[in-house]
């Protein structure tokens, strides 16, 4: 009996995972869908969007540093990298979730996106993500405020 419920207990949660857990696609290009879970510099739906990272003097010589910043996330460690490209997993404590927190240099300014890849809503999770790198960027005199 024990056994019966824990196959269909397995079988049941099986069936009700997100195949995005495992799966990720390069989209800090993208826009957001329309679930609360996402927040990106390129939106322009209030709930979505966050203010433009505009690049110091000193931000605009220094990827290599910006990169080490983001690191400095709770969570965070690298994913994918190219030039002036940086795919960053921050995964939580409690549940093991991955947010995908993306940032390209573009320009005098960094593009950033930080999306939850299960789950409908995030609870402001990736928004104080993105206001959290944007104050360590701050500090470090790499961004504008």
């Amino acid at each position: 009996m024990l056994l019966r419920f824990t196959l269909l207990l397995l079988l049941f949660l099986t069936g009700c995972s997100d195949t995005k857990t495992t799966s990720w696609t390069r989209s800090i290009n993208q826009l957001c869908d329309n679930k609360p879970n996402c927040v990106s510099t390129i939106e322009k739906r209030e709930q979505f969007s966050v203010r433009p990272f505009l690049l110091t003097a000193k931000g605009e010589h220094s990827w290599e540093e910006i990169k080490q910043v983001a690191l400095q996330l709770p969570g965070a460690k690298i994913a994918d990298q190219s030039d002036h490209y940086l795919h960053v997993e921050a995964t939580s404590k409690v549940f093991s979730f991955i947010d995908d927190f993306e940032v390209e240099k573009k320009a005098e300014q960094l593009q950033v996106r930080s999306e939850s890849r299960v789950g409908y809503s995030d609870f402001g999770v990736n928004r104080k993500r993105v206001e959290a790198f944007r104050s360590l960027l701050i500090k470090q005199e790499l961004i504008k405020q």
